[in-house]
């Protein structure tokens, strides 16, 4: 008997093996074959001249102060209409919300739904006491060691210029697209985007606009930061979490310090412990949706046991997912995030205070809603603590299917130009202009080809912001051949009578 049994778990055994090998061999690569673009010739000297005269203008949003800095933003405005003179002449130019830009190319088809592409100009100031730090300072836009240096290069001023750039072109060759094209251009995305990029979508609403597909900033071309994957990797937002922050207060009766109440019962206490349960008690994680597909569509690029791994997901999901948890950036992936980020409390050294305050920031995997974050918030910290959500939150965006034209538009148009990367569906966990445009169009994209390894990564919004002269001209590239490419691409996204 016991014998009979070990040949039946062994014979399990090999039909599983059998089982998991042919379907690793058989998952093949999910990436499109075509033949590399011919080169296009851009003028990276000019292009990254231009940039950094961009960048010298301090257009530092602010929230509280809308017109802080407003001289600055429309200087920029100026400095652009005089480097990109073609762009001016045929485009319509448009100010929305004081400082925000729309640019309207027509197309010579007006049965195609348009397109748009958002870029916005205002920048993050730089953290206070590391001034010194910058290799250049940030406002200089100088141009050194093959690198634009400056606060915006990044984030976001290279893509915009990078646009115009291409525009500007394609406008000298003749160019016309098919469907009308709109620049969006905000003024405040660093501070949420109300005045610019809202105000924007809300025209084009009442315009009766129906946009065929929207390409924001977002992710990037990586190169080893997954593991496993030795080729450049284009990540394409296909979906953007949502966003709130709760502010959880804690009310005790106050006291002098020489008397302090029983251990537990203080407003600091309770609230401490409070958030000791929000951080023990994570949100679950599961890999699926765009995390499992970008998983599934990097399984075959890798090679040993993280392709065996990822292409068997049905066997060894747990496992996986067990593994990605232990990395901040594939872990957001898999979970709607709790992050503890501000804590108030008391103001003299002998005083219990009657009052704690903390405020927790929830990135929100899509599935889920800022208000299945409440509920599941409110039963974590229990009673006596009082919640309260806080402005500026946004529910997750829908999820652009990698099925749609305009995505095989963009992995096209970034396999003829960087032949060898791999394009593949990414989860975009932070916040940009495009979820104001949720509702004109089906498809959204966050993505720009902005190369990016581990060491750059702390350089946006960070110290030493940098776009290299090399890709800033790639960018350029981008937004030619994608443009070139959708009026080229049949007329499946045709306006409804």
């Amino acid at each position: 008997m016991v014998k009979r049994a070990l040949w039946m778990v062994l014979g399990v055994l090999l039909l599983l093996a059998a089982a998991v090998a042919v379907n690793t061999l058989r998952q093949g690569s999910r990436q499109l074959q075509v033949p590399p673009a011919p080169s296009i010739a851009v003028d990276e000297a000019a292009a990254a001249d231009r940039l950094a005269g961009a960048i010298r203008f301090r257009t530092v949003s602010s929230l509280e102060q809308p017109q802080l800095n407003a001289d600055q933003f429309r200087g920029l405005h100026a400095y652009l209409q005089q480097r990109y003179p073609r762009v001016h002449a045929t485009l319509k130019r448009e100010v929305v919300g004081e400082l925000g830009l729309l640019y309207t190319w027509p197309g010579s088809d007006a049965n195609t739904r348009p397109i748009a592409l958002i870029a916005h100009h205002d920048v993050v100031p730089v953290a206070p006491g590391t001034e010194a730090a910058w290799t250049v300072p940030a406002f200089d836009g100088a141009v050194k060691d093959g690198y634009v240096w400056g606060r915006g290069a990044w984030d976001d001023k290279g893509n915009l210029i990078a646009q115009l750039e291409a525009i500007e072109m394609l406008l000298a060759a003749g160019f016309q697209p098919r469907q009308t094209v709109f620049l969006v251009s905000g003024a405040d995305e660093e501070v949420g985007g109300a005045r610019g990029a809202a105000a924007i979508a809300r025209l084009l609403r009442e315009r009766r606009v129906h946009l065929d597909f929207v390409l924001d900033e977002g992710l990037v071309i990586t190169q080893g930061v997954i593991p496993g994957v030795a080729a450049p990797t284009a990540l394409v937002g296909v979906a953007e979490k949502g966003y709130v922050s709760v502010q959880l207060k804690a009310a005790a009766a106050p006291g002098h310090s020489s008397m302090p109440p029983p251990p537990g019962t203080s407003a600091i206490a309770r609230l401490g412990a409070a958030l000791q349960r929000l951080e023990q008690e994570q949100f679950p994680a599961a890999l699926q949706g765009v995390g499992r597909e970008m998983f599934e569509t990097l399984a075959p690029e890798m090679g040993g046991l993280q392709r065996v791994v990822l292409s068997n997901l049905w066997l060894f999901g747990p496992l996986a997912q067990r593994q990605l948890e232990q990395g901040a950036g594939t872990n957001a992936m898999l979970r709607t995030t709790t992050a503890l980020t501000i804590v108030h409390a008391g103001n003299k050294e002998n005083v219990i205070p009657g009052v704690a305050e903390a405020t927790v920031n929830f990135r929100i995997l899509p599935g889920e809603t800022r208000e299945t974050v409440l509920r599941r918030v409110r039963a974590v910290v229990g009673d006596g603590i009082e919640l309260k959500e806080l402005a500026g939150g946004a529910d997750p965006s829908p999820v652009t299917s990698t099925g749609s034209p305009s995505y095989r538009l963009i992995q096209r148009t970034l396999r003829e130009l960087f032949p060898g990367t791999i394009v593949t569906p990414a989860l975009y966990i932070a916040g940009s202009d495009s979820q104001h445009f949720i509702g004109l169009t089906d498809a959204i994209y966050r993505f720009s080809p902005v190369r990016a390894n581990a060491a750059d990564l702390p350089r946006l919004h960070g110290t030493n912001e940098r776009l290299a002269t090399a890709n800033l001209a790639d960018l350029v590239r981008f937004y030619h051949q994608l443009l070139r490419e959708a009026s080229a691409a049949p007329a499946t996204n045709s306006v409804s009578p």
